[in-house]
């Protein structure tokens, strides 16, 4: 199994002249990252489309065993509160995700505070969800004229890796069982988000890996985790990953230019290596 524990993002000019070396060049700064945590969870693809340049840049700045997730687009899961979603799913994974390939991690699909669950159109929602990368490339196929001239539809390679699907709720009725049963029947993971109480906290297990957002738990974005949190937390990991399940972890208290060192320390009080491959199970 693997334990894999990165940040929300990297680009944020107060991590400059603290975890970036002062006048190390920004487009340095994933690679610097990537040399130190096992994988990033990439944010701006929730806000809009990504282009393929950008993916290209980021595989070609990291190691063969660095691993991006991707954050799902805002316009389906707050706009078009998961209807409607043919075609801006297909825009989505032909944004240039694809060039990504074998080192594309999981897809993280944050759910709004307003948005109730609805078993129709969740159930509909997580069964278009591609399960490999080839059904990714099939769905990406579908994309209109938002993304033509410069869609892709072809990913590099692991054309037959497995794809998965974390969703992060935020409306207590997705805690309800007939909810975590549809993401059990679809294998998609309910994520264990840690948000300063703001909003509904839950380790349920509904998938094989588990996802785990760590938002701040004093205040949100912006609270360094403590020694005893983190090694609350690593106990939940080592139990996760003993029980033979993937661990992925994000801290997102990137405002206070927190995030890297909570990674680094809950990987250190985790015990895995740095790279995060090797389990603390063994």
């Amino acid at each position: 199994m693997a334990v894999r524990v990165g940040t929300s993002g990297w680009t944020y000019p107060s991590w400059r002249g603290h975890f970036f070396p002062k006048g190390l060049a920004q487009r340095a700064e994933l690679g610097y990252l990537a040399a130190r945590l096992p994988a990033v969870e990439v944010n701006g693809t929730f806000y809009s489309m990504t282009r393929p340049s950008a993916c290209r840049r980021w595989r070609a700045s990291v190691p063969p065993d660095f691993r991006f997730a991707i954050k799902g687009s805002r316009y389906i899961t707050h706009m078009l509160k998961l209807a409607n979603f043919e075609t801006p799913l297909a825009n989505f994974f032909a944004s240039g995700i694809l060039h990504l390939g074998a080192q594309l991690g999981p897809i993280l699909w944050q759910l709004p505070p307003f948005l109730a669950f609805d078993a129709a159109r969740a159930d509909a929602f997580l069964a278009a969800l591609p399960r490999d990368v080839a059904a990714a490339e099939r769905r990406a196929r579908r994309h209109d004229a938002r993304t033509t001239g410069r869609a892709v539809l072809t990913a590099p390679d692991g054309r037959d890796r497995e794809l998965r699907h974390a969703l992060e709720v935020r409306h207590a009725t997705w805690l309800t069982p007939p909810a975590l049963e549809l993401m059990r029947h679809h294998r998609v993971a309910l994520v264990v988000a840690d948000t300063a109480g703001k909003h509904p906290f839950a380790l349920h297990e509904t998938a094989h890996f588990v996802y785990v957002r760590l938002h701040g738990s004093a205040e949100l974005y912006r609270s360094r985790y403590t020694d005893a949190e983190l090694r609350r937390w690593a106990r939940r990991v080592r139990r996760w990953d003993a029980a033979g399940k993937d661990v992925w972890v994000f801290f997102d208290n990137t405002d206070k230019r927190h995030a890297p060192d909570d990674a680094l320390r809950l990987i250190a009080a985790v015990g895995v290596t740095r790279r995060g491959l090797t389990s603390a199970a063994g």
